[in-house]
């Protein structure tokens, strides 16, 4: 039995694997390595946060973004974008040198099974696991507007659904939303030969500006602090303060969540839209019917006039939202058990990243709602990785080392006469220091 098996290897499944397995852990991490950047991001598109706040996190230190690009000869700059290309074939090399080889096999089924679970895969044996950490990335949880949900598949399609957007050249496509990906997106379709039109019901459009200097004077940098998720006070407790958004009531938290870093495009992606993008601002979708092999979309301008759009083909720019129902592979009972955050879908976690079921851990989208938008970007992977590893061998100690298991010997067995907090009816009783 492996004290951890990761799911997922993204950059969190790779910093937790890396992390675990510098704490002496037995762990699997399962998985298809980078697979949401190298297959579902469509070529020429850049990386949006800088390239020092993009590392994947190793309990060294070591493996670095920087390193990786030196090693090629290049340099991840400042203020310069960085191809998804390149952040890809990063993740690939941080997983090939910074923790246990990635077992690239597709889980159909997370049930727990004694004091630990019981993990299927559609390509062998099930494997048994002590603790479980879910980092499924949040290819599982896209968002589509209602209004899309009548449409035949072939007339829609999310952003995150296409590796190339070549074959849409000579078409007419609506592109639904005013984030980056959909920005970035609908120039990528004018620069391919499509033509594409932005449908957004913000009535403007929001841009970031060029990064100030990393080397700035001390009043300046004291008023605009640098922060892995942007410039400014507001961005830094994003950043480096995701423990302290977990304490927050748990509504504030869902707000924080869902609104903190609104929708904004790249400043360098700024003149390739403008020039050649045309953007309804200020219209809301509220009908859409399949024509024939057309797609006509009903929208509601500004000034409340009836508009309608008539395209070939819509992509929904739309973002994800986390859902535990979207997590077919864990065991339905399990997920019915799990607390929420407050009225939303998302599993309420201890610091430690581990749900009310114990030994469940989830990282990533999933976690934003506990610990902030932080967990939406890969800079939050470091202060999930050490997080979490810190809360499975927490655990581990709860129930009691696995004999000969490396690096668990130094865990203590808990001693306490009560039941652990948060263990659901009927699940085995696990006992905390």
């Amino acid at each position: 039995m492996d004290d951890l098996v990761v799911i997922g290897a993204g950059p969190y499944g790779l910093s937790i694997a890396a992390h675990a397995a510098g704490a002496g852990l037995g762990v699997r991490v399962l998985g298809r390595p980078m697979a949401s950047w190298r297959d579902h991001m469509p070529d020429g598109m850049y990386l949006k946060s800088e390239p020092w706040s993009s590392n994947l996190s190793a309990p060294d230190g070591r493996h670095t973004l920087a390193q990786y690009c030196a090693s090629l000869g290049t340099i991840a700059e400042h203020g310069t974008p960085l191809p998804i290309g390149t952040f890809s074939a990063y993740g690939m090399w941080f997983a090939r040198h910074a923790g246990p080889q990635v077992e690239e096999v597709t889980v159909t089924e997370v049930t727990p099974q004694g004091d630990g679970f019981r993990v299927r895969t559609a390509e062998g044996p099930p494997l048994l696991a002590r603790t479980v950490a879910v980092a499924v990335g949040v290819m599982p949880f896209t968002r589509y507007p209602e209004a899309l949900a009548g449409l035949p598949p072939a007339h829609y399609s999310h952003s995150s659904g296409h590796r190339d957007l070549s074959g849409f050249a000579g078409r007419e496509v609506a592109v639904l939303g005013a984030g980056q990906a959909a920005l970035e997106t609908a120039a990528l379709l004018a620069e391919q030969g499509a033509r594409p039109c932005l449908v957004a019901r913000r009535s403007r459009l929001n841009w970031n500006t060029v990064p100030q200097p990393l080397s700035r004077p001390a009043l300046r940098a004291l008023r605009e602090p640098h922060s892995g998720l942007g410039t400014g006070w507001r961005s830094w407790a994003w950043s480096e303060l995701p423990w302290a958004v977990r304490r927050l009531p748990a509504h504030t938290r869902e707000r924080i969540a869902a609104t903190a870093l609104g929708p904004a495009g790249a400043w360098w992606l700024r003149d390739r839209f403008e020039r050649r993008v045309p953007a309804l601002l200020g219209h809301r979708l509220h009908r859409v019917v399949a024509a024939g092999e057309r797609t006509r979309l009903g929208l509601t301008s500004p000034a409340g006039e009836s508009v309608v759009l008539d395209v070939a083909h819509v992509i929904a720019a739309t973002g994800f939202v986390p859902d535990l129902a979207r997590l077919g592979m864990l065991d339905a009972g399990l997920r019915a058990a799990l607390m929420t955050v407050g009225g939303g879908r998302a599993p309420e976690l201890d610091p430690g990243f581990e749900s009310s079921w114990p030994g469940l851990f989830f990282a990533g989208l999933l976690a934003a709602p506990s610990f902030g938008p932080s967990m939406r970007f890969v800079h939050g992977a470091g202060f999930t990785a050490g997080r979490l590893v810190r809360g499975v061998r927490k655990r581990l100690g709860a129930r009691g080392p696995r004999p000969g298991s490396p690096g668990v010997a130094r865990l203590v067995r808990a001693a306490s006469p009560g039941p652990a907090p948060g263990v659901p009816p009927g699940h085995p009783k696990t006992y905390l220091r």
